[in-house]
């Protein structure tokens, strides 16, 4: 008999081994990497088979039998079995966890398949016995033309089934079934646009193109102002990778960026293949299979896309590297994709390119000690000049008596804009009608009952919590004192909307936030419909800052650009310069000057001076010694750890207890920098019923936290969560 060790995917933490389960004779097909169906304390789970094995004689015990099979082929090549067992490994994870990443999307659902009747002509035949046979003449002549009608081309054509039926029957022609595959993508059609590589772009190229040509690692920092041509230079390395035979992954950190680099990709490759999470079930599972049999070459996508079973890899290029949306926050393992995707890259002998305007200073800086190999880009092409950005303190504007969203200086530059015919960006890193409801008789805020974080009023009469994403009706009295004076503070993108309206009333205005851009191409629709010049005004959060490349834009404000650097996080900074960096970077990327106003109340301040004078080295020398003496990345890797519990004592207790535990065994007795802080109340302090505490560690060795928390078990508990190079602190 046949016996399977079965990976069950039980969504908890405490359930981390293979399962024997009996493979009946139907399944004697079975083998490693396949889904199947199993029972699991009495309910049923999808499992992932890790091992067949005979035995000649049957266990003491009576095994469960597999229930179904899933797939028609195994799910997981060896690749991805790698990967998975790295993810599981390095973020201390249930290797069901890891395994979960590589689903194309409902792990319980089959492979949907979309196919088609297809006729194609069986033998010749004489015209003179069809002269009463109009119709079946038409098809028979249309198939000796064409080779091949579908039936929906047949409908399109008029030409009835039965028509078709009859010439079956008569043996003239024949029909097979042929698999659809959905590509919500296939109808970019582009042409490559003449260019000419700047000296720049043929040293990068060259660089990477030998460790391409040598089949083996190596890390590359890419590091090219705004309109410098880093996508033509990932262009020209997909180009070497393929004519090598290997296969090429591009990452992208929004699915707002994906259409712009894969209208690149696909004016000159033909075999490109996008995946994300706002694809159908069914289409993600079609670009599987694509990449599965090797007829993709070119897969591009968000950070999911790291887990397709594409093999023989031979570059991997993580676009914008220094974005946060990398950064897997909500689920388990809480992965970033930029650590993934190197790792990925060792797995496979390839050279990883990390591009950016703004690197993240972790990559900078092992660029600097020659970890990575450094590859600039420091001018625009064509030399176009970067834009001019100006800063425009907004207490002045206040006590020049102008107490309205956009200073003089942005009005003026909107109406001269807009009376040249040209475009405008205007970015508020907010969302909704206001960013507070507050009481003003006792000064409280009002907050969400789930997660404990304050609502957002919006203009259609709701407040919302844009973390869980609750909805209500404003409160009529203040739920702490029950005074009535409820006041909206703060700015959205919703009283920005009308505030432009106001001041620019002839304008046509585009607004461009999470609210505005559901479905599996909002943002398409709104940056499509402005690069058509349907809209004078684009505005809205930070998507609209990051990575749009059109040319009618010579002007974009920032609102409230120093709003980050009042949030308790160590990159406040970094977030602050790279914001204005990228926004800035937008203005001028043709053959016309752009122009940048930068509206904050703290002009004064590194992150702002720096950012409006693009210069990212010098914003780099200010902030790393900084980092430096207090310990934080990139001279540390950090761990946050989250407790939670019911009960806010026993929660708050058990942190402090390894805390302690993690001094006593680590930074008394370790050769390196160990550093523990906490516990302190996390960001959302109470979730869902529980009291949540954080405690972060800053480590240079990380091989030995990951010990310590090995242990100590705590991967094992589902009142623990563990985060691995975290956003922030809390």
């Amino acid at each position: 008999m046949k016996i399977a060790e079965v990976r069950v995917n039980v969504p908890a933490n405490g359930v981390d081994k293979n399962f024997s389960y009996r493979v009946p004779e139907e399944f004697n097909f079975l083998a490693t990497g396949w889904r199947v169906v199993v029972p699991f304390r009495e309910k049923e789970y999808v499992g992932f088979v890790m091992e067949v094995k005979n035995v000649d004689t049957a266990p003491e015990f009576e095994l469960k039998n597999i229930l179904e099979v899933l797939d028609a082929e195994p799910w997981f090549t060896s690749t991805m079995l790698a990967e998975a067992r790295w993810l599981a490994n390095f973020y201390l994870c249930p290797l069901n966890f890891a395994m979960g990443l590589f689903m194309a999307g409902q792990s319980r659902k089959k492979i949907s398949v979309k196919s088609e009747r297809v006729f194609k002509l069986a033998s010749d035949f004489d015209e003179k016995n069809f002269t009463r046979k109009p119709a079946q003449l038409k098809l028979l002549k249309l198939l000796r033309e064409r080779g091949e009608i579908s039936a929906s081309q047949l409908t399109e054509l008029k030409i009835s089934a039965s028509t078709a039926k009859n010439l079956i029957d008569a043996g003239l022609i024949t029909v097979e079934l042929r698999r659809i595959f959905r590509d919500s993508y296939s109808q970019i059609k582009a042409v490559p646009k003449p260019f000419e590589l700047t000296n720049e772009q043929v040293e990068a190229i060259a660089a990477v193109e030998k460790i391409l040509s040598a089949k083996k690692f190596s890390g590359f920092l890419l590091h090219g102002v705004t309109g410098s041509g880093k996508t033509q230079v990932y262009i020209e390395l997909a180009k070497i990778t393929c004519r090598l035979g290997r296969r090429v992954l591009i990452l992208v950190p929004e699915i707002a960026l994906t259409s712009q680099i894969v209208t690149s990709f696909k004016a000159n490759f033909s075999d490109v293949a996008v995946i994300h999470s706002r694809l159908s079930f069914g289409e993600r599972n079609d670009t599987f299979y694509r990449i599965r049999n090797g007829e993709v070459s070119i897969v591009i996508g968000a950070r999911s896309a790291l887990f397709t079973p594409v093999e023989n890899v031979g570059l991997i290029v993580v676009d914008e590297e220094q974005d946060n949306a990398y950064k897997q926050e909500e689920k388990i393992p809480h992965y970033h994709a930029r650590v993934v995707a190197e790792e990925f890259a060792k797995l496979h002998n390839a050279a990883i390119v990390f591009g950016s305007a703004t690197p993240s200073l972790e990559n900078f800086h092992r660029a600097q000690i020659g970890e990575l190999t450094l590859l600039k880009m420091p001018r625009r092409v064509l030399n176009n000049p970067l834009p001019e950005v100006k800063a425009v303190d907004m207490r002045a504007e206040i006590k020049s008596g102008n107490r309205e969203l956009l200073s003089r200086e942005l009005l003026k530059l909107l109406e001269e804009t807009l009376a040249g015919g040209k475009q405008a960006i205007i970015l508020l890193n907010r969302r909704g009608w206001s960013t507070v409801v507050m009481c003003r008789a006792c000064g409280s805020v009002v907050k969400c009952p789930e997660c404990g974080l304050p609502v957002t009023f919006h203009v259609d009469g709701k407040i919302r919590c844009h973390h869980c994403e609750t909805e209500s009706d404003p409160p009529t009295e203040c739920p702490e004192c029950n005074s009535d004076k409820i006041k909206y503070l703060g700015v959205g993108t919703e009283k920005l909307e009308l505030a432009l309206k106001l001041s620019l009333p002839n304008a046509r205005v585009l607004r461009m936030d999470r609210d505005s851009t559901s479905g599996k191409f909002g943002h398409d629709k709104i940056l499509q419909a402005f690069a058509r010049g349907e809209y004078d005004i684009l505005f809205g959060t930070q998507m609209v800052a990051k990575g749009h490349d059109i040319h009618a834009v010579t002007a974009v404000g920032i609102l409230n650009a120093d709003a980050s650097l009042s949030l308790s996080n160590f990159r406040a900074a970094e977030v602050c310069f790279t914001l204005i960096t990228q926004a800035a970077g937008r203005a001028g990327r043709a053959d016309l000057p752009g122009k940048v106003i930068v509206q904050a109340y703290n002009v004064d301040v590194p992150a702002i001076r720096f950012g409006c004078a693009q210069d990212y080295e010098k914003f780099a020398a200010s902030e790393l010694p900084q980092r430096e003496e207090i310990f934080f990345p990139p001279f540390s890797r950090m761990v946050k750890i989250i407790f939670s519990h019911k009960d806010e004592l026993k929660a708050k207790k058990f942190a402090k207890e390894i805390v302690k535990a993690f001094r006593e065994e680590i930074a008394a007795v370790s050769e390196d920098r160990q550093e523990i802080m906490g516990p302190i109340p996390a960001a959302i302090a109470k979730l869902r019923g529980l009291f949540r505490f954080a405690v972060v560690i800053k480590s240079a060795n990380l091989e030995e936290v990951q010990l310590f928390l090995r242990v100590h078990k705590l991967h094992r508990r589902n009142d623990v969560s563990i985060d691995f190079d975290p956003t922030t602190t809390d």
